[in-house]
């Protein structure tokens, strides 16, 4: 398993002559890294005599946070296998009318799926984007620049997995079907460069 492997050995396995581990897993590790910079500003900040009622918000933000954390590093597996299963819809074979009818199904399946993992990814880094805009400025102000990395990193993480959705549209025949995951990638996105953009200001302030 990809999360098995040591940092070293993972970017070495990205930067290979392999189509995958690719730019979906990475976006899945750089959002469950943005998740784990979350989680650690909230531990960080549990201080009560100092923050006040703040410290069960941010406890709260990283529980939250951490749950995330788990699914965004299971999605970098999933992604690769989600590809891997793409790749292996097209060397069905595809001599009879039984065996391309079989095949394109095969395919159709396949490309809807690597289409949603990114887009569950999307939305768990956007899930971090919230929560970083509900606890920035909030919590131990010495702690401001790793949240500043946790937006940076779920902002990637968001951008990175809408990408790799709308690429996997190109192989879906379904109309109706592409048009959703368009739109509700669309959303994703909006929302997420909104958030981004607004917690990046609340953390320079404090940081510049």
């Amino acid at each position: 398993m990809l999360i098995e492997l040591t940092v070293e050995n993972f970017v070495h396995e990205v930067a290979s002559s392999t189509p995958a581990p690719g730019g979906g897993s990475v976006a899945a590790l750089a959002g469950a890294q943005g998740a784990g910079l979350l989680s650690m500003y909230c531990h960080l900040s549990q201080n009560r005599d100092r923050l006040g009622n703040a410290v069960d918000q941010l406890q709260h933000a990283g529980e939250e946070a951490r749950l995330i954390k788990m699914k965004l590093l299971e999605a970098i597996d999933e992604d690769t296998l989600a590809f891997n299963r793409v790749m292996e819809a097209y060397r069905l074979p595809k001599m009879t009318g039984a065996e391309k009818a079989a095949r394109n199904e095969a395919i159709q399946q396949a490309a809807l799926h690597a289409a949603e993992v990114p887009l569950r990814t999307a939305h768990g880094a956007l899930k971090i984007l919230t929560l970083i805009s509900e606890v920035a400025g909030r919590g131990n102000p010495a702690a401001v620049t790793d949240l500043g990395v946790a937006n940076l990193q779920a902002y990637a993480g968001m951008i990175g997995a809408c990408y790799n959705v709308l690429i996997n549209l190109s192989m879906i025949t379904d109309e109706a079907r592409v048009a959703d995951l368009r739109k509700e990638t669309g959303l994703v996105r909006s929302e997420g460069e909104k958030l981004f953009e607004a917690n990046k200001a609340l953390i320079e302030a404090v940081i510049i």
